[in-house]
């Protein structure tokens, strides 16, 4: 049974006291054993993951473990398939840059989000802004590449992912420190479904207030995608987000404003992030990338991160105040969004300088000394 408004707040609090326990139990004996370095070894050789795959080769403990975990989603169809195939073959550039600069900076609003992955060594330290581009990259790519959703390599990336979560939980607990009662579970059910929601229908409004119009057909094939992305990451049933954008949508807004709110962790966090687009990319380019991210956020949101804002982002606004009053026609997804646009989008050269900028970062995370496959860690770094 899907999550709905009506149990939100009973559901997300149980949801903050729970991790993973099939896979919990799994990595536990892993680091206890000193064989994570081992396993993420495998990763690279493991490149899709498919209900009735040999896993002979691999140590009976986890090609267990990958024989359960290559189950689809209950109820999933070819549909849903075609569904998320849509929205990909109209918006995987743009999609996947505002995952990378709004999903990103979006998770560290949640103060329980940005301690986790600060207090996660490489993930949150100065090169944490590349490391976790560099394997949140391949998911992204993956998502859109045809055949992604059918031949098992998302299901891959996503269980490599949800082996990482895991990590981090067993560290967590092995060290003694982490606050259980101000933070609950760490990496928790509570945790990975506010991440979904901001990478599915928070990516959606940064797109509607960038002035990009999405179908309704494909926003729901992009909910139907990360549905499919939600149950991989070991998600039960009664906490998976449903594929209906709309109730999604409404599930976040309820629990963004509660979530949501300035920290120090997030403001460390969001200045790493700026500093590495900028040391990276050309001043015009890097400073189209960060108001991309501004004005995907709204300014209620960036203030609250700590996004700086730019000349380009003041330039832009009167000029967006007039696409909105002759662009926006009907009552479209999440009460606004066009169905029909005339006139011109005074966003599109922005938006495009900064999908050229993205490029350019993700060349650089999945080829300068980084690692495009998500790693396990057998410790945690030195930023807690």
């Amino acid at each position: 049974m899907s999550l709905t408004v009506e149990d939100v707040e009973a559901e997300m609090q149980a949801a903050s006291q729970e991790g993973d326990p099939a896979v919990d139990a799994l990595v536990s004996d892993l680091i206890d054993n000193q064989d994570v370095d081992g396993v993420n070894g495998l990763f690279r050789t493991i490149g899709t993951l498919k209900p009735g795959m040999d896993f002979s080769r691999l140590p009976e403990r986890l090609a267990q473990f990958l024989n359960e975990a290559a189950a689809e989603p209950p109820g999933w169809s070819e549909a849903d398939v075609t569904a998320a195939e849509g929205f990909f073959d109209h918006h995987h550039g743009v999609a996947s840059m505002l995952q990378g600069t709004v999903g990103l900076i979006g998770t560290y609003l949640s103060p329980t989000g940005a301690f986790t992955l600060r207090s996660t060594g490489r993930l949150g330290g100065v090169e944490g802004p590349g490391r976790r581009l560099s394997q949140s990259s391949r998911l992204f790519i993956d998502m859109g590449n045809r055949g992604a959703l059918r031949d098992g390599t998302l299901a891959a990336d996503v269980t490599k992912v949800r082996l990482v979560h895991a990590s981090v939980r067993q560290l967590h607990k092995m060290s003694g420190v982490w606050d259980y009662d101000t933070y609950g579970e760490p990496v928790s059910q509570k945790y990975m479904a506010g991440a979904i929601c901001v990478f599915s229908v928070q990516v959606l409004e940064a797109m509607r207030n960038l002035g990009i119009t999405v179908s309704e057909d494909d926003a729901h094939g992009f909910m139907c995608a990360w549905h499919y992305v939600n149950h991989y990451l070991g998600t039960p049933a009664k906490w998976l987000m449903p594929k209906d954008v709309d109730v999604v949508d409404r599930i976040w807004r309820i629990e963004r404003e509660k979530e949501w709110r300035t920290s120090e962790h997030c403001t460390y966090m969001t200045q790493q992030a700026v500093k590495f687009y900028r040391d990276l990319l050309p001043p015009g380019v890097s400073d189209a990338f960060i108001t991309v991210t501004r004005i995907g956020l709204g300014d209620k949101y960036a203030d609250m991160a700590g996004v700086p804002r730019s000349p380009i982002d003041l330039a832009g606004k009167p000029l967006a105040q007039g696409h909105k009053a002759v662009s926006s026609l009907g009552s479209g997804l999440f009460g606004g969004a066009a169905k029909k646009t005339v006139g011109v989008n005074p966003y599109d050269e922005v938006v495009g300088l900064a999908a050229k900028g993205y490029n350019q970062i993700v060349k650089y995370a999945i080829t300068h000394d980084q690692d495009d496959q998500p790693q396990m860690h057998q410790e945690l770094g030195d930023n807690r």
